[in-house]
């Protein structure tokens, strides 16, 4: 019986047995890809650049090394930002010596020189009131003029006035500077340490370090060259940002969800890697522009993600090609 349908099967027009073989062919696939689709791995990279420009004065890290969180990875020319930090913190100096001597007011040799002359007038005052008593008693018997008694009562009023001014001076030289000076000094001081910190934030800038582990997928530039703000000199790829995209018919979207397990078959390794859904995109994706009719609803596809943990990621590479089975 076998024979006979073998023999019937080779007695058949090419077309025909062509046909059939083509259709098993397919319904065989179709059976595949109901539990397995297509497609490859994916890496979101870390681009590291500096928001200040300048030469390339070392470069840390070579393509395909491994980096843990904090290493450095390249340092531009900061000389510009070393003298710009250095002015600041010596304005900053400056600014704060003038506030504590505002705060304290005159210097104790200051004060005592005041306090001398002080002395004096007050023994001035002394002896011009002794002198226009003597004056009064002379001119009431006769022996002295007016003028000579206007003349020592002008005297003493100087010597009382001098004796005032001094008294104050001397109280406001231990007072120290007047309140709205003290808050303009302050402020002053503010602005500085904010300048400081500006100056200090650009010269860190100079220096890039990772933000996290993984591997050096490239470098842009080479020492010495001209690195212009902004632009990317290490590109990282930590093994969370590496990802599964793959894509499954329309049919089956709606049987997936976020966190559902996938497992990912790898060439080269013997068993599959396990991950979960983490994306699935809610447009079609490669869509051919066809009318979404009944017959054509099947030729589309939805992209979805897949990640891992970082041990398992760390084994994959951008571009590799995989197989990725849903809900084993």
């Amino acid at each position: 019986m076998a024979n006979f349908t073998a023999n019937r099967l080779c007695r058949m027009p090419l077309g025909l047995s062509g046909a059939i073989i083509i259709l098993c062919l397919l319904s065989g696939c179709e059976r595949k890809n109901g539990r397995q689709v297509q497609g490859y791995v994916e890496g979101e990279f870390v681009y590291v650049a500096s928001p200040l420009a300048g030469s390339l004065e070392a470069l840390n890290v070579q393509r395909g090394a491994q980096v843990a969180a904090g290493d450095p990875l390249f340092a531009l020319d900061d000389t510009q930002e070393k003298a710009a930090r250095e002015e600041a913190q010596s304005r900053l100096a400056q600014a704060r010596a003038s506030l504590e001597d505002l705060k304290k007011g005159k210097r104790p040799s200051e004060v005592e020189s005041i306090k001398a002359q002080l002395g004096q007038a007050q023994a001035a005052l002394a002896l011009s009131q002794k002198d226009l008593a003597r004056q009064e008693e002379l001119t009431r018997s006769g022996a002295s003029t007016p003028q000579d008694l206007d003349r020592a009562r002008s005297t003493r009023d100087q010597n009382r006035e001098r004796v005032v001014q001094l008294q104050a001076d001397l109280q406001t030289a231990q007072l120290g500077a007047r309140m709205d000076q003290i808050a303009a000094a302050e402020d002053n001081v503010r602005a500085l340490e904010a300048a400081l910190a500006s100056a200090q934030w650009a010269l860190s800038q100079k220096r890039q370090a990772a933000a996290q582990a993984g591997l050096v997928f490239d470098t842009m530039y080479r020492q010495g060259e001209w690195v212009p703000a902004g632009r990317p000199v290490v590109a990282l790829l930590p093994p969370a940002n590496i990802k599964v995209r793959a894509f499954v018919p329309e049919t089956r979207v709606q049987t997936l969800h976020p966190g559902d397990s996938a497992q990912v078959i790898v060439d080269g390794l013997r068993g599959p890697l396990a991950g979960r859904i983490s994306f699935i995109a809610p447009n079609a994706e490669y869509t051919p522009p066809v009318i979404y009719s009944r017959e054509n609803r099947a030729k589309l596809v939805f992209m979805i993600e897949v990640t891992f943990e970082p041990q398992v990621a760390a084994t994959l590479h951008p571009g590799q090609p995989v197989d990725v089975r849903f809900g084993e």
